[in-house]
């Protein structure tokens, strides 16, 4: 099975795809984990890479394309996988499309999450997340807080703020996202793969509700 988490930053796919994994036993592909170790161990790709994330602005297609085409070639997604991240363009969906076409697979559910942008805002700021990249569990602050304060519930590692999650650089995400990746809804929408999910605690709708509807579909 082969899931896509498509949402605005911070409207918790992460969150959503983390459950999944758990609950599906398929990886989890986070290009933003990709980006994030190769900046951490300075490869000539993250430095490139950290010059668009560290701006709130989107890394270029044929960079993220090439990243994703060699992850998904590895042993451990034959069984499937879950997308968080990726794609975020129409041109990267297409490449996509070609890439599992070549390996006789294709996606089977594309999950789109909204949430207000004030919700948005606030959960993004007080997001904190393990330093473990073994872990890599997410908390926030005002909703999902540690037991102990600055520690990971799940491993004991430090937990830390991700340079980009500031208010300024969210607003710029948001609007990046706007103009780049909503495209994606209709295109998954015309395929009629495409499953809207609103999470916002107005509703008293989480990520973790989202997350055992959809088990359910796959565990019929």
């Amino acid at each position: 099975m082969i899931i896509i988490m498509l949402g605005a930053p911070g409207t918790g796919k992460g969150t959503v795809a983390g459950i999944l994994k758990d609950e599906l036993g398929i990886p989890q592909i986070s290009t933003g984990d990709i980006f994030r170790k190769h900046i951490k161990e300075q490869t000539e790709l993250g430095k490139l890479a950290d010059s668009y994330i560290s701006k709130g602005q989107l890394v270029p297609d044929d960079v993220t394309i090439k990243l994703v085409q060699s992850r998904i070639q590895e042993d451990d997604v034959k069984p499937g996988m879950i997308l968080d991240g990726f794609p975020r363009t129409v041109a990267q969906a297409e490449a996509l499309d070609k890439m599992l076409s070549e390996q006789g697979k294709k996606v089977d559910l594309v999950v789109n999450l909204t949430t207000p942008k004030d919700e948005i805002i606030e959960r993004i700021v007080n997001r904190r997340v393990c330093s473990n990249q073994e872990c890599k569990a997410v908390y926030n602050l005002v909703m999902n807080p540690p037991k102990k304060e600055g520690i990971c519930d799940k491993c004991g590692s430090p937990l830390v703020q991700r340079k980009d999650d500031t208010e300024e650089t969210v607003n710029e995400r948001f609007e990046s996202y706007l103009k780049n990746t909503a495209p994606l809804v209709e295109y998954y929408e015309n395929k009629g793969i495409l499953r809207k999910e609103e999470v916002s605690k107005s509703i008293n709708r989480l990520g973790k509700d989202v997350a055992e509807d959809i088990v359910k579909i796959f565990k019929k």
